[in-house]
């Protein structure tokens, strides 16, 4: 397998600039909509018209449990600004897992090629 060259050292400190960037905001979970009935027998919601929604929640697994809790809607952009930079810290932690460890190497080859 071929070694992909190394990443500069501006990009290793550009990826800790964008991740203390992205931890500020990030929030863990999925968002889904739902529609729901309410509680008075003569709404529409309980014929064939429309349901009230969207409503939205957000969803995630913790200690082995699934659990969630709704957003109201003065929340909803910035929960979901918030999912979306979970995401993107994921991919930024991966990248910069994989750059730490060529330096990890490339600092042991060093030393094993130094008399």
């Amino acid at each position: 397998m071929k070694k992909s060259p190394p990443a500069p050292p501006e990009r290793r400190t550009d990826l800790l600039r964008e991740i203390e960037r992205l931890a500020r905001v990030a929030i863990f979970g999925s968002a889904s909509e739902t529609y729901r009935t309410c509680g008075n027998p003569g709404c529409r919601c309980h014929g064939p018209g429309p349901k009230h929604g969207p409503h939205m929640y957000v969803t995630f697994r913790g200690d082995g449990k699934t659990a969630g809790y709704y957003v109201p809607a003065d929340a909803q952009e910035d929960i979901r600004a918030g999912i979306e930079a979970w995401q993107a810290l994921q991919v930024a932690l991966r990248e910069l897992a994989v750059i730490n460890k060529e330096r990890v190497l490339e600092r042991a080859r060093e030393r094993k090629s130094t008399p």
